[in-house]
């Protein structure tokens, strides 16, 4: 499975890519789903306003739009976050913007795994396994240093 960071008008910067996207692929082995290619696009609001209009019709900002392109096999997904709306809910919700970042990424992916978010009960299930997954790449990270340090002896 081949994960991609993009950047169409704003630049991603996170210093963890290399475990990032690792454990995006066992998130999908975890929900028992078969992946190709899953390339994330960092925009800002403008550009993802402009795609929501033209391929959703919606005119409104939103964080993050998943394209599903998957063939009857495996999953092929096209992300796109903005990263100006992922900053706006970071300040509005009081929460860390590193974490906020990671919550609308993993959000991505659940819904390429079939997770939706538009009923309310479909929402707290959403929310669920986005706080599932985020205290796991917590773990994850803690996991990968300790293998790093212990390689380096």
């Amino acid at each position: 499975m081949i994960v991609s960071f993009n950047n169409a008008d704003r630049t991603f910067k996170f210093k963890n890519k290399t475990a990032l996207k690792a454990f995006i692929k066992k998130m999908f082995h975890e929900e028992h789903k078969e992946s190709e290619r899953i390339s994330y696009i960092f925009c800002s609001n403008d550009y993802l306003l402009a795609l929501n209009r033209e391929y959703l019709g919606h005119d409104y900002n939103t964080d993050i739009i998943t394209f599903d392109l998957s063939n009857d096999h495996k999953t092929i997904g096209e992300i796109y976050i903005s990263l100006d709306q992922v900053e706006l809910n970071s300040q509005a919700l009081g929460t860390d913007l590193k974490d906020e970042t990671l919550r609308v990424i993993f959000h991505g992916v659940l819904h390429l795994c079939g997770y939706k978010d538009k009923k309310k009960s479909h929402l707290k299930e959403m929310r669920s396994k986005e706080d599932f997954y985020l205290s796991g790449f917590s773990d994850y990270l803690k996991t990968v240093s300790r293998e790093t340090k212990s390689e380096k002896k």
